[in-house]
């Protein structure tokens, strides 16, 4: 499944939306605000200069996480 795809799955299961074209929320705005708060937490996670390798693996499984968070499996990358 496309990361796209992966995003709007987890989204509907949370929200309550009764698809009536006409009103349509805007999937475009929606997708800016999921991907924007994605990437702040994840840049919030690699600015941190002062972390050893070990640290810094642990904050790239928290980048890991997040994107399952969202709803994407990450595939097999995900096994350690």
């Amino acid at each position: 499944m496309e990361l796209w795809q992966e995003i709007m799955c987890k989204l509907f299961q949370q929200w309550d939306i009764k698809i009536v074209f006409p009103q349509m929320p805007d999937v475009e705005k929606i997708f800016e605000m999921e991907c924007y708060q994605a990437l702040k937490k994840i840049h919030e996670i690699i600015k941190n200069r002062d972390l050893s390798d070990k640290e810094c693996f642990m904050e790239i499984e928290n980048i890991v996480c997040l994107f399952e968070d969202m709803g994407s499996s990450g595939g097999g990358r995900h096994d350690f």
